[in-house]
């Protein structure tokens, strides 16, 4: 019997529950702020940490060998999480940036408590990704799916330090402490909702797909195993296997070429020939891979 993470699956139910009420906000609040209403970021983070801490809850039910160590680092992660999302709020509440911003004292140690949430999160998440990677799952289909998805994803959390760190072509504004684009300022034209940058490099896009790997591919996995009731060939391990470590090649291919796109000062929604041909030398290859994996030949005689 699983026996789930509770500070995980309260936090998440908190987190669906606030992201309505930020959602009203928005339309009741009409402030902006780089173009975008004030509420939107708070709502963002309350989604993705509704999604993150179901998704780790569930992974810490797993079957590994640290489960106190395990158990609280979770708990560091409901703490982090919450204290975030609450600062995050208070900035949105005040009109004010809630990133990077250490234009008033007030602003500087709003700041510095997020950095400090921030780096307990990726502390914690790594500490906990070590324990689950390096342990079996029920079958190798989900251990490996598990093991992709938690490498990728804490690659894109870390990539999120770059933005503190500062990268070629990166301009700061004053009293700013961080960017998120390169190339050009911060507060441009962006994306509807996410805001990503539609003008320049971002480095919101790869840690936001790197992050979201954790999600994807073991959930990728599960499908794999419900469309394996229908067709017959998804009904051997190997054949689920192999799409699975093709899928995870795939996905941490796009989280670099990602990076890589938004470290050269280009848009997501602009890329360049350079780009497009990786994109393209990736999809063909990842599907021919699949349809090998999938190939009759590949299968043994009845």
């Amino acid at each position: 019997m699983l026996r789930w993470h509770r500070p995980l699956l309260f936090l998440c139910a908190t987190m669906s529950a606030l992201t309505p009420v930020f959602l009203v906000l928005v339309f009741v609040d009409g402030r902006t702020l780089d173009g975008l209403p004030i509420w939107i970021k708070p709502m963002k983070f309350a989604i993705s940490f509704a999604l993150y801490s179901f998704t780790w809850a569930w992974l810490l039910s797993l079957r590994h060998r640290a489960g106190r160590v395990s158990w609280w680092m979770g708990t560091a992660l409901v703490v982090a999480a919450f204290a975030e999302v609450a600062l995050i709020a208070i900035q949105a509440a005040r009109g004010r940036h809630s990133h990077f911003n250490e234009a008033t004292s007030l602003d500087a140690s709003i700041w510095i408590a997020m950095g400090a949430t921030i780096g307990v999160l990726m502390l914690a998440n790594l500490v906990a990704a070590v324990f689950v990677i390096v342990d079996r799952q029920a079958d190798r289909v989900s251990t490996w799916a598990v093991r992709l998805g938690l490498t990728i994803s804490t690659l894109g959390i870390a990539s999120g330090g770059l933005m503190v760190t500062g990268v070629p072509g990166q301009t700061w504004a004053e009293d700013f402490a961080g960017a998120h684009s390169v190339g050009v300022a911060d507060g441009g034209p962006g994306l509807p909702v996410v805001g990503w940058s539609t003008i320049g490099g971002d480095l919101r896009v790869p840690h936001f797909v790197g992050m979201h790997a954790l999600q994807l591919l073991p959930l990728f996995a599960l499908l794999l195993a419900a469309l394996s009731v229908r067709f017959a060939v998804l009904r051997r391990e190997e054949v689920r296997l192999r799409l699975v470590l093709i899928a995870g090649g795939a996905y941490g291919y796009l989280f670099l070429l990602l990076l890589w796109q938004a470290l050269r000062g280009q848009s997501l929604v602009h890329p360049d020939a350079v780009t497009l041909a990786l994109l393209g030398v990736a999809a063909v290859t990842a599907i021919g891979a699949a349809a090998t994996a999938l190939s009759p030949r590949r299968q043994p005689a009845p």
